[in-house]
Protein backbone atom coordinates (compact mmCIF):
# COMPACT_ATOMS: atom_id res chain seq x y z
CA UNK A 1 0.00 0.00 0.00
CA UNK A 2 1.74 3.06 -1.59
CA UNK A 3 0.42 6.79 0.74
CA UNK A 4 1.16 10.47 -0.29
CA UNK A 5 1.44 13.21 1.79
CA UNK A 6 -1.72 15.39 1.28
CA UNK A 7 -2.95 18.52 2.44
CA UNK A 8 -7.01 18.73 2.29
CA UNK A 9 -8.21 22.38 2.48
CA UNK A 10 -10.66 21.28 5.67
CA UNK A 11 -10.50 17.98 7.31
CA UNK A 12 -14.02 16.53 7.36
CA UNK A 13 -13.26 12.73 7.59
CA UNK A 14 -16.42 11.91 8.31
CA UNK A 15 -18.44 13.18 11.16
CA UNK A 16 -21.96 12.84 12.28
CA UNK A 17 -24.11 16.34 11.67
CA UNK A 18 -25.60 18.07 14.30
CA UNK A 19 -28.39 20.66 13.86
CA UNK A 20 -27.30 22.59 17.05
CA UNK A 21 -29.93 24.80 18.39
CA UNK A 22 -29.77 27.63 20.89
CA UNK A 23 -31.86 29.92 22.46
CA UNK A 24 -31.36 33.87 20.66
CA UNK A 25 -31.78 37.07 23.12
CA UNK A 26 -35.57 37.54 21.96
CA UNK A 27 -36.68 34.24 22.83
CA UNK A 28 -36.55 32.28 19.64
CA UNK A 29 -34.35 29.50 18.68
CA UNK A 30 -31.45 29.73 16.39
CA UNK A 31 -30.00 26.26 14.13
CA UNK A 32 -26.65 25.87 13.23
CA UNK A 33 -25.22 22.99 11.28
CA UNK A 34 -22.12 21.57 12.68
CA UNK A 35 -19.99 18.49 11.85
CA UNK A 36 -17.34 18.53 14.53
CA UNK A 37 -18.55 16.85 17.56
CA UNK A 38 -17.50 13.76 20.00
CA UNK A 39 -19.06 12.42 23.21
CA UNK A 40 -17.59 10.69 26.17
CA UNK A 41 -19.63 9.24 28.56
CA UNK A 42 -22.13 11.85 29.22
CA UNK A 43 -20.21 14.81 28.20
CA UNK A 44 -20.06 16.56 24.63
CA UNK A 45 -17.52 18.09 23.16
CA UNK A 46 -18.45 20.24 20.03
CA UNK A 47 -16.48 22.75 17.92
CA UNK A 48 -17.92 25.86 16.24
CA UNK A 49 -17.20 28.83 13.94
CA UNK A 50 -16.60 31.81 17.06
CA UNK A 51 -17.93 34.73 14.78
CA UNK A 52 -21.38 32.44 14.50
CA UNK A 53 -24.63 32.58 16.70
CA UNK A 54 -24.84 29.62 18.42
CA UNK A 55 -21.31 30.61 19.98
CA UNK A 56 -22.92 33.76 21.14
CA UNK A 57 -25.84 32.43 22.30
CA UNK A 58 -23.54 29.28 24.49
CA UNK A 59 -21.99 31.84 25.32
CA UNK A 60 -25.36 33.76 27.09
CA UNK A 61 -26.91 31.42 27.68
CA UNK A 62 -25.27 28.15 28.09
CA UNK A 63 -27.26 25.52 26.97
CA UNK A 64 -28.26 23.90 23.62
CA UNK A 65 -29.75 20.80 21.84
CA UNK A 66 -28.03 18.84 19.73
CA UNK A 67 -30.52 17.27 17.37
CA UNK A 68 -28.83 14.39 15.44
CA UNK A 69 -30.45 14.22 11.71
CA UNK A 70 -30.98 10.84 10.35
CA UNK A 71 -29.48 10.53 6.27
CA UNK A 72 -33.16 11.49 5.08
CA UNK A 73 -32.33 15.27 6.35
CA UNK A 74 -29.15 16.12 4.39
CA UNK A 75 -31.07 18.37 1.69
CA UNK A 76 -32.87 20.55 4.60
CA UNK A 77 -28.81 20.16 6.79
CA UNK A 78 -27.98 21.54 3.45
CA UNK A 79 -30.12 24.27 3.31
CA UNK A 80 -29.36 25.97 6.58
CA UNK A 81 -25.41 25.87 5.12
CA UNK A 82 -25.66 29.47 3.76
CA UNK A 83 -27.71 30.76 6.69
CA UNK A 84 -26.33 32.60 9.61
CA UNK A 85 -28.87 33.87 12.58
CA UNK A 86 -26.61 37.29 12.67
CA UNK A 87 -28.59 40.37 11.60
CA UNK A 88 -25.13 41.70 10.96
CA UNK A 89 -23.45 38.63 8.84
CA UNK A 90 -20.07 38.36 9.65
CA UNK A 91 -17.43 39.30 6.98
CA UNK A 92 -15.85 35.60 7.32
CA UNK A 93 -19.16 34.01 6.81
CA UNK A 94 -20.13 36.97 4.23
CA UNK A 95 -17.23 35.57 2.04
CA UNK A 96 -18.75 32.42 1.68
CA UNK A 97 -22.30 33.56 0.45
CA UNK A 98 -24.15 33.43 4.12
CA UNK A 99 -27.27 35.53 4.29
CA UNK A 100 -29.04 36.30 7.34
CA UNK A 101 -32.35 34.39 8.04
CA UNK A 102 -34.35 35.00 11.07
CA UNK A 103 -36.41 31.71 11.47
CA UNK A 104 -34.59 28.86 9.95
CA UNK A 105 -37.29 26.14 10.72
CA UNK A 106 -39.15 27.84 8.31
CA UNK A 107 -36.09 27.62 6.06
CA UNK A 108 -35.27 24.60 6.34
CA UNK A 109 -39.24 22.87 6.72
CA UNK A 110 -38.12 21.57 9.92
CA UNK A 111 -40.44 21.80 13.09
CA UNK A 112 -39.76 23.20 16.54
CA UNK A 113 -40.21 21.22 19.75
CA UNK A 114 -40.21 22.28 23.60
CA UNK A 115 -37.28 21.17 25.06
CA UNK A 116 -37.51 19.27 28.60
CA UNK A 117 -34.43 20.64 30.04
CA UNK A 118 -33.35 23.76 28.18
CA UNK A 119 -34.80 26.36 26.83
CA UNK A 120 -33.91 26.30 23.14
CA UNK A 121 -36.37 23.92 21.16
CA UNK A 122 -35.17 20.89 20.07
CA UNK A 123 -36.06 19.64 16.18
CA UNK A 124 -38.74 17.14 15.99
CA UNK A 125 -37.50 15.31 12.47
CA UNK A 126 -34.40 14.37 14.42
CA UNK A 127 -34.73 10.56 15.96
CA UNK A 128 -31.90 11.96 18.50
CA UNK A 129 -31.97 15.60 20.62
CA UNK A 130 -29.61 15.75 23.26
CA UNK A 131 -29.86 18.75 26.05
CA UNK A 132 -27.21 19.98 27.03
CA UNK A 133 -25.79 22.84 29.16
CA UNK A 134 -22.41 24.18 28.78
CA UNK A 135 -19.49 23.38 31.25
CA UNK A 136 -16.70 24.98 29.45
CA UNK A 137 -15.95 27.17 26.46
CA UNK A 138 -13.02 28.50 24.90
CA UNK A 139 -11.55 30.04 22.03
CA UNK A 140 -7.92 28.80 21.17
CA UNK A 141 -5.61 30.88 20.35
CA UNK A 142 -3.81 28.31 17.89
CA UNK A 143 -7.09 27.95 16.11
CA UNK A 144 -8.46 31.81 14.74
CA UNK A 145 -12.18 32.16 14.34
CA UNK A 146 -13.01 28.64 16.10
CA UNK A 147 -14.42 27.57 19.51
CA UNK A 148 -14.77 24.52 21.58
CA UNK A 149 -17.40 24.01 23.71
CA UNK A 150 -17.92 20.98 26.49
CA UNK A 151 -21.17 20.14 27.08
CA UNK A 152 -23.37 17.75 29.84
CA UNK A 153 -25.90 16.14 28.62
CA UNK A 154 -29.03 17.16 30.77
CA UNK A 155 -31.77 14.74 28.94
CA UNK A 156 -31.44 12.43 25.75
CA UNK A 157 -34.55 11.82 23.23
CA UNK A 158 -35.03 9.08 21.17
CA UNK A 159 -37.58 7.89 18.50
CA UNK A 160 -39.22 4.88 19.60
CA UNK A 161 -38.92 2.96 16.81
CA UNK A 162 -34.93 2.95 17.03
CA UNK A 163 -34.74 2.06 20.69
CA UNK A 164 -34.43 -1.35 21.87
CA UNK A 165 -33.82 -2.63 25.36
CA UNK A 166 -35.34 0.04 27.03
CA UNK A 167 -32.51 2.46 26.67
CA UNK A 168 -30.27 1.50 23.31
CA UNK A 169 -30.17 2.98 20.24
CA UNK A 170 -30.84 -0.33 17.28
CA UNK A 171 -28.03 0.18 14.95
CA UNK A 172 -30.10 -1.75 12.74
CA UNK A 173 -32.57 0.50 12.54
CA UNK A 174 -30.41 4.32 12.57
CA UNK A 175 -27.10 5.50 11.73
CA UNK A 176 -26.39 9.28 11.33
CA UNK A 177 -26.17 11.58 8.98
CA UNK A 178 -22.05 11.65 8.10
CA UNK A 179 -20.61 14.67 6.70
CA UNK A 180 -17.00 12.91 4.91
CA UNK A 181 -14.78 15.96 3.27
CA UNK A 182 -17.88 18.11 2.30
CA UNK A 183 -20.08 14.84 1.07
CA UNK A 184 -23.13 13.82 2.95
CA UNK A 185 -23.23 9.96 3.17
CA UNK A 186 -25.69 7.78 5.34
CA UNK A 187 -26.52 4.34 5.46
CA UNK A 188 -23.61 3.69 3.32
CA UNK A 189 -23.79 5.54 0.67
CA UNK A 190 -23.48 9.14 -0.71
CA UNK A 191 -26.04 11.76 -0.73
CA UNK A 192 -24.88 14.74 -1.91
CA UNK A 193 -22.10 17.28 -1.80
CA UNK A 194 -22.08 20.92 -0.57
CA UNK A 195 -22.86 23.78 -2.27
CA UNK A 196 -20.16 25.60 -0.63
CA UNK A 197 -16.80 26.06 -1.83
Amino acid sequence: MVHKTINPKILYYGNPVILLTTMNEDGSTNISPISSSWALDHFLVIGLGAEGKAYENLKQRGECVLNIPGPDLWERVESLAACTGKEMVPPGKAAYGCVYVKDKFQAAGLTGKKSSAVSADAIAECPIQIEGKVRHIREPDYMEGIAIAEVEAAAIHAQEDIIKEGHHIDPGKWSPLIYNFRHYFGLGKELGKTARA
